[in-house]
Parts: structure tokens; sequence; C-alpha cells
């Protein structure tokens, strides 16, 4: 069970864990932006530093919505649903 101690371990230090996923994410957007040549971007707005970071990130948002959405919707169901 190296898996729940790792989840545990984590949820143990939330902020830290934010923090440092906040910083990463910074650096990866400063990154982009001095690093990455953007003549031969396709749009205008492959040009904006950070864009794909920025895409990525509202696109898990919007799946973990969804998917809490769908669970909530008739997928999850009481844990003594066999027992009645």
């Amino acid at each position: 069970m190296k898996l729940l101690a790792l989840i545990e371990f984590l949820r143990a230090r939330l902020k830290t864990v934010v923090r440092l996923s906040l910083a990463l994410l910074a650096l990866l957007v400063l990154l982009d932006a001095l690093l990455i040549d953007k003549k031969d971007a396709h749009t205008w707005i492959e040009r904006i530093p950070g864009f794909w970071a920025a895409w990525g990130f509202v696109g898990c948002v919007v799946l973990i919505i969804l998917s809490k959405w769908f669970g909530h919707l008739g997928i999850m169901t009481r844990e003594d649903y066999y027992n009645e």
C-alpha cells in the first residue's frame, strides 16, 4: 500500500504541494516566455506566453468538474446498495 501512504503524506502537506505546483507552473511559463521561439506560431494566441499551460490547466479543471458531475448523476451510489 505504498500509493496510499504517498496520498496520505501529500494530503498532510497540502499547502506545500499547492505552493510547489504553483511555483513549477510559474517557472514553466517563465521558461516559455524566455526560451521558446514564437515566430513560427500558427495563430496569434499561440504567441501568448504560457498559453498552452493555461489551456492544459483549464482542460484539466473542466475534466474534473464534468467527471464529478457525471459521477454524482448515477455512477456513485451508496455502499450498501447490494444489501437491500
